[in-house]
């Protein structure tokens, strides 16, 4: 019983380690996608000798990057709109008493 209460004490540290390389290593996938693409038409090219596929590649390797935001995005928004959801990030209505407001003119 002891190796399990010692599993389950570790997964919360490690859990917010890997969430943050994840969102770091946003960027770094943004620019391998763009490398193999440029490599993928690089070697088309090279292997076909037709130059246009050069850019077929490039185009490749930069939706893969678009694609690559998107599914950042789409993760990030789930949780977002988790924590929207709890009591205690909601918000609350604002107290239609405007009495205490004074919107005139203010003397110095």
């Amino acid at each position: 019983m002891p190796d399990n209460q010692q599993k389950q004490e570790r997964k919360p540290r490690i859990k917010p380690i890997v969430e943050a390389a994840d969102s770091l290593s946003l960027g770094i996938s943004m620019v391998v996608a763009v490398l193999l693409g440029v490599g993928i038409g690089w070697l088309l090219k090279r292997w076909t000798d037709i130059g246009w596929l050069f850019w077929v590649g490039v185009f490749i390797g930069i939706a893969a990057a678009l694609l690559n935001i998107y599914k950042a995005y789409s993760k990030q928004y789930k949780v977002f709109e988790k924590l929207a959801k709890e009591e205690r990030y909601a918000i609350k209505k604002q107290l239609e008493d405007d009495d205490d407001e004074d919107y005139g003119e203010k003397s110095y």
